[in-house]
């Protein structure tokens, strides 16, 4: 590690001869991660790393309004929609990491099956309520609630998150029994038992994509950190906190 960071070094001195600020707005499903390696890169580049929390829709809103922001990470399809419509660089994308939705209870609530279609269906019938994000998860669960048809069985007990909001605080304060979201999500929050991923007959995967903003693009040292944070030596932290590199 000592190794890459000082060739990380070497590579943002050539690119940049003074610090400059990179404004990042990043998914909550990426916090842990990039919270944990910032604090190195802003060491090692001598930049500083402004970060902003949200969910996808308000950082969708954010670009599409034209805020201010060097950087952008959120699912891969919204990036490439964007970059389509002008409102984030054509061909500016990079891949970051890939994420699984995973489940979790509040304490002392019964830990659901939520391996297979069958048993998921089960699970969100039987639970007293039901909690889900804003983000592309819920979009997934949504969908696979109606093509269930069990919508209408749902939808009273459904509390779907304002955007940037955590399902695992709120399993935690006990504002629902049974959630969704992004498995590194769940691995922050104490106080919730986690199930796991959900079964791949009812899995989507989503791919945190990088863009950057339209027109002259980032500075330099906004591409510094996303060659920093794709780089090879930072996979095992991905992985840590439930991840995949890409």
């Amino acid at each position: 590690m000592r190794q890459l960071l000082t060739s990380l070094a070497l590579t943002f001195c050539a690119m940049t001869a003074q610090a400059d600020e990179v404004r990042l707005v990043a998914s909550n499903a990426v916090k842990e991660l990039v919270h944990e390696l910032i604090p190195a890169f802003e060491k090692a580049s001598g930049h500083h790393v402004q970060v902003t929390w949200g969910g996808t829709p308000d950082i969708t809103r954010l670009a599409e309004e034209g805020g201010a922001f060097d950087l952008v990470v959120i699912s891969k399809p919204v990036v490439a929609d964007l970059e389509a419509r002008g409102k984030l660089l054509a061909g500016g994308s990079r891949e970051f990491v890939a994420s699984a939705i995973g489940a979790a209870v509040a304490p002392g609530s019964p830990h659901f099956d939520v391996s297979t279609r069958a048993t998921l269906q089960r699970s969100l019938l039987d639970a007293k309520s039901v909690v889900l994000s804003s983000g592309p998860s819920s979009l997934h669960l949504l969908a696979l609630i109606d093509d269930m048809g069990i919508r209408d069985a749902v939808a009273p007990k459904l509390l779907r998150l304002a955007p940037g909001l955590s399902v695992g605080e709120a399993l935690a304060e006990g504002r629902g029994q049974l959630g969704f979201t992004q498995v590194s999500e769940l691995l922050a929050v104490q106080g919730i038992e986690r199930l796991g991923p959900v079964g791949p007959e009812v899995q989507r995967v989503t791919i945190f994509t990088f863009g950057m903003r339209p027109g002259m693009g980032p500075p330099p040292a906004a591409r510094a950190l996303v060659e920093y944070l794709t780089s090879p030596g930072m996979a095992p932290k991905a992985r840590q906190v439930g991840l995949e590199p890409r």
